[in-house]
């Protein structure tokens, strides 16, 4: 260890891992002065939100810039949404008339489209799904047919050559006498 070095050898960091770490600090502490500046600034008040029941007698669009707000087309009335209940009740206002999010739109016309698109999702994912199990077993029923055909190729190569042995170990043992005639009966030793 040097006169001059603090750091022991084994502690020291490469030129990369140096700055790396202080890059990693760096970020630290101006994430720290962000979150602390942050907290230090006072937010300005708002002003107070304009509630639903305010925006009757206005018009669609007034009522709808709030989303938690719903709009009755005859009685020009903005009301907010019961959230209680999935769709208004008729007795809030019918569904022909009631209006969330667009102007444009009716619930009624919003139910049945919604209805559509889920039902075409669902049959999509049911036609995907059929086709790509057919494809599959189409598939498998390939790959087992050509796993087939290589097995029976290869029982038929096995078999030629074990038709060749049998014919080289015949004709070698017609040369050296030891033909046998019957292939069960014993060599009789004289």
């Amino acid at each position: 260890m040097s006169a001059f070095s603090l750091v022991p050898p084994r502690l020291k960091m490469s030129g990369g891992r140096r700055a790396s770490v202080t890059a990693a600090v760096f970020f630290f502490f101006i994430l720290c002065d962000f979150l602390l500046s942050s907290q230090a600034q006072t937010p300005t008040p708002s002003p107070a939100p304009v509630t639903c029941g305010q925006r009757s007698n206005t018009s669609c669009e007034e009522c709808l810039k709030n989303v938690t707000c719903l709009w009755c087309r005859p009685t020009q009335q903005c009301m907010d949404y019961p959230v209680r209940n999935i769709l208004p009740p008729g007795s809030v206002c019918p569904l022909t008339d009631a209006r969330w999010g667009v102007c444009w739109v009716n619930f009624q016309i919003l139910i049945i489209t919604m209805s559509v698109l889920a039902g075409v999702i669902i049959i999509g994912v049911l036609i995907c799904c059929f086709c790509c199990c057919k494809c599959e077993r189409t598939g498998n029923k390939r790959e087992d047919a050509k796993v087939e055909r290589q097995t029976h190729a290869r029982k038929a190569r096995q078999k030629a050559r074990r038709s060749e042995m049998q014919l080289r170990h015949d004709e070698i043992r017609s040369k050296y006498g030891v033909a046998k005639d019957n292939p069960y009966a014993r060599m009789d030793d004289h």
